[in-house]
């Protein structure tokens, strides 16, 4: 599947009708979640017949078109059928029960509801009852290189600097590169973003504690003002925009990044890290989501899929502990930076970790394809993957 994503402008009577959509979808989702908990044995097509009778009872469900109710159901089932699978693997701790839904942002048309502009294919046109209407598209995806036929679904999403129109397109992307005749390991932290098995280190960026100062000094403003008053709904949406400009920063470092790394390796090992636990930690929570690590790990595998990569992740247990020169444990806290052996091996905890991480990641593979054939005889190679030298 592929997304391609464009700015939406229009009239405000086109806004206001793109929210009504969406607080119906809302609607939509928060009734098929209290009908599932309300009868016993209900799957995913007792659901869509559900969506019928939604638009029988209210004419404003009715406005909405058919398959784009559909869609919101099926986004209440997922989310159903998600907590039914945790169960079942039996996980411990909350298992993500449904909750009802307060704010979406989003509402999803299929084939359905909506026609492009056969001629430029810079404006759609929604045809349902909402009255919509017709949305320029602004962006420089050009959609003339795929088929109508291709797109299965067409999102209009709200955020805090406007609207947006998303395709999902069914396109398999497979891109043919060149062997880099390279393997690495990765170990990320805190005080810098990552370190390779040779030691190389790319620096945490840090966006939410650079933008910390303006964010706060936001926040006061939004707290002066009066409930209700439009001068509190700017101050709010001032605070959105700086919000959302830090999660699109971690987002582009973290894709280019990704794909630096993807480029120049053929076979990269990181460790298989638990977030979720991990942020329980009260001292370390905030800056462990400001860098962000699972969204760097989604695009390394995302990409490695592209590109015809190996991504492997390893378990994280006593890689930072364990020599990687001669295998013995040797106990430190996090404040130990450096590693020292009885065997004479020293080296930066760092470097030491993805060393390990590697080596792990390399028998758990084992020798599987040309590929990593030559990835693994050019092992020992002091291939750099500084992003700068890629994006060059």
């Amino acid at each position: 599947m592929l997304v391609l994503e464009f700015k939406v402008r229009a009239k405000k009577h086109q806004y206001t009708a793109i929210d009504e959509a969406i607080r119906t979808a809302q609607f939509v989702q928060n009734k098929c979640l209290r009908f599932w908990m309300d009868n016993e044995k209900v799957n995913k097509y007792d659901l869509n017949k559900y969506c019928r009778v939604l638009a029988h009872d209210f004419d404003f469900a009715n406005k909405l078109n058919s398959q784009a109710r559909q869609s919101s159901a099926e986004r209440t089932w997922s989310a159903i059928s998600r907590f039914y699978e945790n169960c079942k693997r039996k996980i411990t701790g909350k298992k993500g029960f449904p909750k009802f839904k307060k704010n979406c942002r989003s509402v999803e048309y299929k084939t359905t509801g909506w026609k492009l502009d056969l001629t430029t294919r810079k404006a759609i046109t929604f045809t349902d009852k909402n009255n919509i209407g017709r949305l320029k598209l602004v962006g420089t995806y050009d959609l003339n290189f795929y088929p109508i036929s291709s797109i299965k679904r067409i999102r209009l999403v709200r955020r805090a600097d406007g609207y947006y129109c998303q395709f999902i397109l069914s396109v398999d992307v497979k891109i043919d590169t060149s062997p880099a005749n390279s393997v690495i390991g990765l170990d990320v932290g805190l005080e810098s973003f990552y370190t390779d098995q040779n030691g190389n280190k790319i620096n945490n960026p840090r966006f939410l504690r650079k933008g910390e100062k303006q964010l706060q000094r936001l926040q006061r403003r939004l707290s002066r003002k009066k409930k209700g008053s439009s001068n509190r709904k700017k101050a709010r949406a001032r605070l959105a925009k700086a919000h959302l400009k830090i999660s699109r920063q971690r987002k582009d470092f973290a894709v280019k990044l990704a794909r630096c790394v993807i480029h120049s390796n053929d076979v990269i090992a990181y460790e298989d890290l638990k977030i979720k636990n991990l942020v329980k930690n009260h001292c370390l929570a905030k800056s462990i989501n400001d860098a962000a690590w699972y969204q760097f790990r989604h695009w390394l595998e995302y990409l490695g899929e592209k590109h015809g990569k190996i991504t492997i992740a390893v378990p994280p247990q006593f890689t930072s502990q364990n020599c990687s020169n001669c295998g013995e444990k040797v106990k430190k806290s996090l404040s130990t930076r450096t590693h020292f052996c009885a065997c004479g091996c020293q080296l930066d905890r760092d470097e030491n970790a993805a060393r390990n991480i590697l080596k792990l990641g390399l028998s758990t593979v084992g020798h599987s394809g040309t590929r990593l054939q030559d990835s693994l005889n050019a092992l020992g190679e002091d291939t750099s993957t500084f992003s700068e030298e890629i994006l060059s």
